[in-house]
């Protein structure tokens, strides 16, 4: 029987998790806390504490990790990578190397292209990425694809866009009054939902190895007022107040989203996965994220 093991068993491998449990998989992660194990457990799946990145439990290899990992037959990796790259890969290569999977996937973000001054990118335009979090992003697919040629195993990385999905989107922050239109001129950006994640990868390991890079992104680059604005109009809402970009109190990591201007494209998950979006636009997914968490 299939054994998906994710390290890192958050939001989007969730969302991968329960669609695969459906078809009879077994389902295995780590968490950084003994609060996440219980709630993976929760869901019935096993769950191991792994922390690669701060001192104290967790921050080494994890005992229970290693041999679930050993015995999956597909991996996820979504665990954030540190200075020196990915803690997973630093702790456990050794156990991937000797396991069962057959395929691995790293999930990446589309950071790790930089600013583009709102210009076209896909897979191969180079990663010029800016922030410190898109460096280690980037410095942490070399090493996987690295390790992928080393130990014969199949790597694909996957480049995320903007995640959002119920639980995590305009429509929530609508409710509780917490979303902000922040407007610089001219920004747009890729979004995701966290349902055509989930469909790319198991497109990506139920096909043949193509390209060792895919962007998942949604078909229509956006920006965040006129996004805010559509839930507002699908909820009865007025909309966000807007403010400009220059007069916003917004934090280190906030301004370094919006440093970064690009519009990215998804060819290659559609014409060599064969993915077909359940939400091609921020339209469609938040007017069912509305209609779902009514």
């Amino acid at each position: 029987m299939p054994m998906l093991f994710c390290f890192g068993l958050g939001y989007s491998a969730r969302r991968l998790a329960v669609k695969l449990e459906d078809d009879g998989w077994h389902i295995a992660g780590t968490a950084r806390s003994a609060e996440g194990v219980e709630r993976i457990q929760d869901l019935g799946y096993m769950g191991y504490v792994f922390d690669g990145l701060k001192p104290g439990v967790g921050s080494g290899p994890s005992q229970g990790a290693g041999p679930a990992a050993r015995r999956a037959s597909h991996i996820v990796v979504s665990a954030p990578p540190d200075a020196q790259g990915d803690p997973v890969l630093r702790h456990h290569a050794g156990d991937i190397a000797q396991s069962n999977a057959e395929w691995i996937g790293y999930l990446s973000t589309i950071g790790v292209y930089g600013d583009h001054g709102g210009a076209w990118v896909d897979e191969t335009t180079p990663a010029t990425p800016l922030s410190e979090r898109s460096r280690r992003r980037a410095l942490a697919e070399q090493q996987w694809l690295d390790f992928g040629k080393a130990s014969g195993k199949r790597v694909e990385i996957f480049r995320l866009a903007g995640i959002y999905g119920p639980g995590s989107s305009a429509i929530e922050g609508l409710r509780s009054g917490t979303t902000r239109s922040i407007v610089k001129t001219d920004q747009v950006f890729n979004r995701i939902h966290v349902e055509d994640i989930a469909r790319t990868l198991i497109a990506a390991f139920s096909r043949p190895h193509v390209h060792a890079i895919y962007n998942v992104t949604d078909d229509e680059p956006a920006p965040p007022q006129d996004v805010n604005a559509y839930a507002a109009m699908i909820l009865g809402l007025p909309p966000p107040v807007e403010i400009a970009y220059e007069a916003a109190d917004l934090s280190e990591m906030g301004r370094s989203f919006y440093s970064e201007n690009k519009r990215v494209r998804n060819d290659r998950i559609k014409n060599d996965l064969g993915v077909e979006l359940a939400f091609p636009t921020y339209r469609e997914g938040l007017a069912a994220i509305a209609e779902e968490t009514a």
